[in-house]
């Protein structure tokens, strides 16, 4: 690498005759450059390849639009692993969700090449065989899983004073939560308090769907609470009308009671505070919207320096790597893959973890406290099919690492399970590529239309209702459409359109003649639609949450269809993210938060409500096992 560099530096002397004449004239060396573009995850990807005597000297790369933390670490380490070994070498295994990237990345360096008047087939590289001796690690606590819910954990335990070990098994920390687009649901915040009123209709609809639940004795006694917040509001309106009681009650309601009361009332009553606490990690999370199952605007979400909204995951995650990297306490092993939990034959409590390395070698952390923060097993199809028969065939959106491992672990040493069974499928998932199209489209006003040109259910319905609507149409997708009021407001639609997701016509019939559905049909179902959103009535299907109409050209749409999404069983906690045994009893030093717990969603996850769990229960389970071990 030296001699590349001292080649190049010669080269670039010759060119501006700052060398003496006789080493000038001694010294022959060849410099070419050559530039190659290709379609990365999230736009365009750009190499330059400067090559001196044959050799790689210089590797420079862009791609904006990839996703950070994922996609964004390929852009950001390939130069310099391609430099070092001389050719094209892939580096990044393991992560299979940054495929895109990867193969995007690939294409734009042979073209480089190509363009530089050489061969690429000669500069393939396999990536060095990397070998790692058996390590064992103390800690105070052993957190297993770098997602949102691990990262959350290991922060608030390494600012109460404990020395961290965070355990990843993929190349890169983010787990599923990057890949959430949508925001975080919370009550009561000061930025709802910009709002003006809540949404009479919303509200009086989850008390008319409570009625249903008249023997469940968490929701009725809830809905009575929330009558008369409401009809004390009416009197005499003030501020914004939410409430951590209405919180409770959608999402109760939303997961069709199977909930467990105590761990939502957790969830909505430490929202707020969630809010407050990543304020001092850097995330401002100040944009409020409508989502689907929510009486009222309640999910927060990130804006970007021009105050259009973004994907959540992108925004929340490589924050919280930051903060994870700028505590001393806190070691991070990525490419580090769980196996067992250790525990102690007398007292039966968890004291570590023994897990694999990259190179299979063993990493046992050993430690007073352990922290499961797996994610569920959405990508371990054999497993989804094991509990829902009928999901077999299903694509799923989940990161490749969320296979359940974090469940096995601890069921091999008597932990309990709940609501395995509940699945949840998410609408809108883009139909070729699996990606996951988020819902606050839906509520910042995008509709559904069938094959037929027609709507067919209220888009901010709860997620099973809309993915049951939507799998009975024809062909069992539909077309998300938006506007280009919707698009200029949106990076985050602006990134689909980047990445030719989505689909566009000048006019109501040029875009149906793009989809393949009827023009005439479409047109009528689009105006009548922007009729409703001016009356702020749907006597079609309910929907009660309207922004804007679809009126200004030009028009898009994706195609989307169900997919699985969210596994709402998991392990049984309490309160205090302690694990339970099948007799109810806390395993000792055992916890656990995010998706690998059951209980919090029942049979339905609102949207918004996995950001809420992952940093309510990820704090929440840091706090237990600091008390733990002090």
């Amino acid at each position: 690498m030296k001699n590349r560099f001292l080649a190049l530096i010669i080269a670039l002397a010759m060119t501006l005759s700052l060398l003496p004449t006789a080493l000038a004239t001694t010294v022959e060396v060849t410099s070419v450059t050559g530039t190659g573009t290709a379609k990365g995850f999230g736009g365009d990807i750009t190499v330059t390849i400067t090559l001196v005597d044959g050799e790689i000297a210089y590797v420079e790369a862009t791609g904006e639009g990839e996703t950070a933390g994922i996609g964004g670490n390929i852009i950001a380490e390939w130069p310099e692993a391609f430099v070092n070994a001389n050719g094209l070498v892939d580096t990044y295994t393991g992560a299979t969700f940054a495929q895109i990237t990867r193969v995007g990345f690939m294409d734009a360096a042979r073209a480089a090449l190509e363009n530089a008047g050489v061969n690429p087939d000669d500069y393939i590289r396999e990536a060095a065989q990397e070998t790692a001796e058996d390590v064992t690690l103390d800690a105070d606590v052993v957190i297993v899983g770098a997602g949102g819910a691990g990262m959350t954990a290991a922060i608030v335990a390494a600012d109460a004073g404990l020395n961290v070990v965070l355990l990843e098994s993929q190349p890169a920390v983010g787990g599923n939560s990057v890949k959430a687009t949508g925001g975080m649901n919370a009550a009561k915040t000061e930025y709802q308090d910009k709002n003006e009123f809540g949404e009479a209709a919303g509200i009086e609809k989850t008390l008319k769907s409570a009625e249903a639940y008249a023997d469940n004795e968490a929701i009725a006694k809830l809905a009575a609470i929330v009558k008369e917040q409401w009809d004390a509001y009416q009197a005499a309106p003030q501020g914004y009308f939410d409430s951590v009681e209405l919180f409770a009650l959608d999402t109760l309601v939303g997961g069709k009671g199977l909930n467990d009361p105590a761990l939502v009332n957790t969830l909505v009553g430490s929202s707020e505070s969630a809010i407050q606490w990543l304020k001092t990690v850097g995330i401002d999370l100040n944009n409020v919207a409508a989502f689907g199952g929510a009486s009222v605007k309640r999910i927060h979400r990130p804006v970007d320096e021009n105050g259009k909204v973004v994907s959540v995951g992108a925004y929340v995650v490589p924050r919280l790597e930051e903060a994870i990297k700028a505590r001393e306490n806190i070691t991070l092993c990525l490419d580090t893959t769980a196996v067992s939990i250790l525990q102690d034959s007398e007292s039966g409590a968890a004291t570590g973890i023994q897990a694999v390395g990259k190179t299979g070698n063993n990493v046992t952390v050993l430690a007073k406290a352990v922290i499961l923060a797996t994610g569920g097993f959405g990508a371990n199809l054999d497993m989804v099919v094991q509990y829902k028969p009928e999901l077999a065939g299903f694509m799923t959106t989940n990161a490749s690492g969320i296979q359940g491992q974090g469940i096995l672990m601890a069921e091999a040493l008597g932990a309990a399970t709940v609501d395995m069974e509940q699945i949840q499928i998410h609408p809108t998932v883009q139909a070729d590529t699996a990606s996951l199209i988020t819902e606050g489209l839906r509520g910042d006003g995008a509709v559904l239309i069938n094959a037929n040109g027609e709507r067919f259910t209220d888009e901010v319905g709860t997620r099973d209702v809309v993915s049951a609507a939507e799998i009975a149409q024809p062909g069992s997708f539909s077309w998300l459409v938006v506007d280009q009021k919707m698009v200029d407001a949106s990076s985050v639609i602006q990134g689909y359109i980047k990445r030719g997701l989505m689909l566009q016509g000048d006019t109501y019939e040029a875009l149906a003649d793009a989809l393949g559905i009827p023009a005439d049909a479409f047109k009528a179902t689009m105006e009548k639609w922007n009729g409703f959103v001016a009356d702020k009535n749907d006597p079609d299907f309910g929907r009660t949450s309207f922004a804007s109409p679809l009126d200004t050209a030009p028009f898009y749409a994706v195609k989307v269809t169900a997919g699985i999404h969210h596994t709402m069983g998991g392990l049984k906690i309490d309160e205090a993210a302690r694990v339970l045994s099948a007799d109810g009893q806390p395993i000792p030093g055992l916890f656990a938060a995010g998706e690998v717990t059951g209980g919090v969603h029942g049979g339905n996850r609102l949207g918004g409500n996995a950001v809420a769990d992952i940093i309510v229960f990820g704090r929440i389970a840091g706090e237990s096992a600091v008390a733990f071990v002090k």
